[in-house]
């Protein structure tokens, strides 16, 4: 089996979210299992001149953008094992960032036929493409019009992947023909609400369509997460399914990770209140045995981060220090930096986003909150396990799916259920009553570092999901 993994982004070359992070590691664990999977990205301007030098020139080759002919390259590079193309064209991706541009939809209808267009010229004729998120949702569709009668194109099979629905790729009709380059009789194809909506079309003619969790799988019917493609999804749930993403267990690693500042394991915890120690003297927060609450967030109203507002200065006054990085919403970072001001000896606040101290803090923090309102599958509950730390979630997409109540009996974390503040505030305070419990919280994180959310289920859930696309 053959599978070309097609994304807009993919560690460590580019990255501005969770899809990098998947396209980084899950195509390293299928081929793991013994299936050629090889990855297919835009050559951005971004990208290092580190990576650049690595890469070997393959060929150039025309593509057609509607009633354009465009130059792209094709660039390759083995990295960790997994062979990854780069499309390159300096007029659509020599420039600063990946997304948010005026011509982003010309940007990636040209990515998206160049990806076909390069297996002309590649030794690789995969059975499968993956496609992930609205930048690739055209992949498919293109098959479906103009290469499926292809003998060469003609057996293959497309999956397409919703990691955030809120992007579906939305446009006038006045783009389909002139950027896009799609007849009219496709019009019903790609029409949804009105506009031309690029995930509507890639959902209605994928072999296979795929989200990042098995709960949000089910929330994608309820119109209330499903920024207005549930009737779509509903009508096509039969071919849908939900696979929980994993994280990487090599560079998430306690035993080995060099931002920590001490090394440790499930058999050997000692290390942890040495990283509590040295996390709380580098932001300032006065050592204490008080439970540390780490929140490591995009600061965007689905975080959930106004029940953490409704909350703060109760947790604060009754126990609880904090240590938060993070940037977003002018209205949030500055309520945390208020709070930072109002209490220096018991909240840290750091705005941005440094990867080294988000390490420091899944690894010296007790606890870790994530009251998302909504979270497709999110990494960091996971990534918190790994190093020790407690998560509190609000049960939701992936959250639900990886984190389960202690209270319940066997669990690794503490949940809430309704989108509330008390509630919240409630599993905080569940936590703190255990972390008390000394031996009963060593246990606690004993066995969360002992689960495994690393991408070797997920990596065999996809390739079982290939196997039976393959056979219809």
């Amino acid at each position: 089996m053959k599978v070309l993994y097609a994304t807009s982004e993919a560690r460590p070359f580019a990255a501005s979210g969770g899809l990098a992070d998947v396209a980084g590691s899950l195509p390293k664990a299928i081929r793991g299992k013994g299936v050629a999977c090889r990855v297919v990205m835009p050559l951005y301007g971004d990208i290092s001149e580190e990576w650049r030098s690595k890469m070997t020139y393959l060929c150039n080759f025309q593509v057609d953008v509607a009633w354009r002919k465009q130059y792209c390259g094709l660039f390759e590079y083995n990295y960790n094992g997994v062979i990854f193309y780069f499309i390159d064209n300096e007029y659509y991706f020599k420039r600063p960032g990946l997304y948010g541009y005026y011509d982003d939809a010309e940007r990636f209808a040209f990515f998206s036929r160049a990806v076909l267009q390069m297996l002309w010229h590649v030794d690789f004729m995969p059975d499968i493409i993956h496609c992930n998120d609205w930048q690739t949702a055209m992949v498919p569709v293109y098959q479906d019009l103009f290469y499926r009668y292809c003998d060469k194109f003609s057996n293959i099979k497309t999956v397409f992947t919703i990691h955030n629905i809120q992007y579906q790729g939305k446009y006038g009709f006045e783009l389909m023909q002139e950027v896009l380059g799609v007849p009219d009789y496709a019009k019903p194809l790609m029409q949804y609400d009105d506009c031309l909506n690029m995930m509507k079309a890639a959902i209605e003619v994928s072999n296979q369509v795929t989200t990042v969790s098995p709960t949000y799988a089910q929330e994608l019917l309820d119109p209330w997460y499903s920024h207005g493609m549930d009737r779509e999804l509903i009508h096509h749930q039969g071919k849908m399914r939900g696979i929980l993403n994993g994280i990487d267990y090599e560079t998430n690693n306690p035993e080995t990770d060099p931002d920590i500042a001490a090394h440790f394991s499930v058999k050997d915890l000692s290390g942890k209140r040495k990283n509590k120690k040295a996390l709380m003297e580098e932001v300032g927060l006065p050592y204490s045995d008080e439970p540390l609450v780490g929140i490591v967030t995009r600061m965007v109203d689905h975080k959930g981060l106004d029940l953490v507002q409704y909350a703060f200065e109760n947790l604060v006054n009754n126990g609880f220090k904090f240590v938060v990085l993070g940037s977003g919403d002018y209205g949030y970072e500055n309520f945390f930096q208020a709070m930072k001001e109002k209490y220096p000896d018991r909240v840290s606040t750091t705005l941005g986003f440094i990867p080294a101290l988000a390490k420091k803090i899944y690894a010296g923090a007790d606890m870790f909150l994530m009251p998302s309102k909504s979270e497709p599958c999110g990494l960091a509950q996971m990534i918190a396990l790994r190093y020790g730390t407690v998560p509190i979630v609000r049960e939701t997409g992936g959250l639900k799916d990886s984190i389960q109540d202690c209270s319940l009996g066997s669990g690794n974390g503490f949940t809430f259920s309704g989108y509330d503040g008390e509630q919240m505030k409630n599993a905080l305070y569940r936590a703190k009553e255990v972390y008390y419990k000394k031996d009963e919280w060593e246990s606690l994180v004993k066995y969360g570092m002992s689960c495994d959310l690393s991408w070797k289920n997920s990596a065999a859930q996809y390739i079982e999901m290939y196997e039976d696309v393959l056979r219809f």
